[in-house]
């Protein structure tokens, strides 16, 4: 059996992982669903459960337009705004 690695082989910038926050409470989250079926239902109850377990305010799910592509300009500049942004894929 011949097991394969998926990461890229190429290595990241340095960089600085950022800073974890305290807490949720009031916080402005962002997510960026690819569109892919089944990824409403769960953006859904994420938000929902953000919420009411973590007091989140609000809560911008935002649909790229390619499953396949980055996220558009118009998208990333809004994340400058957000506390924290959450990304996900569903099929």
């Amino acid at each position: 059996m011949k097991v394969l690695d998926p990461t890229h082989e190429q290595h990241a910038a340095d960089g600085q992982p950022a800073q974890r926050l305290d807490s949720l409470e009031g916080a402005s989250i962002g997510i960026i669903t690819n569109g892919k079926e089944g990824t409403d239902q769960l953006f859904s109850n994420i938000s929902d459960l953000l919420r009411e377990r973590h007091g989140v305010g609000d809560v911008h799910v935002r649909r790229k337009a390619s499953y396949s592509a980055p996220a558009e300009t118009e998208i990333l500049d809004e994340a400058k705004r957000w506390t924290a942004v959450i990304t996900g894929v569903g099929d």
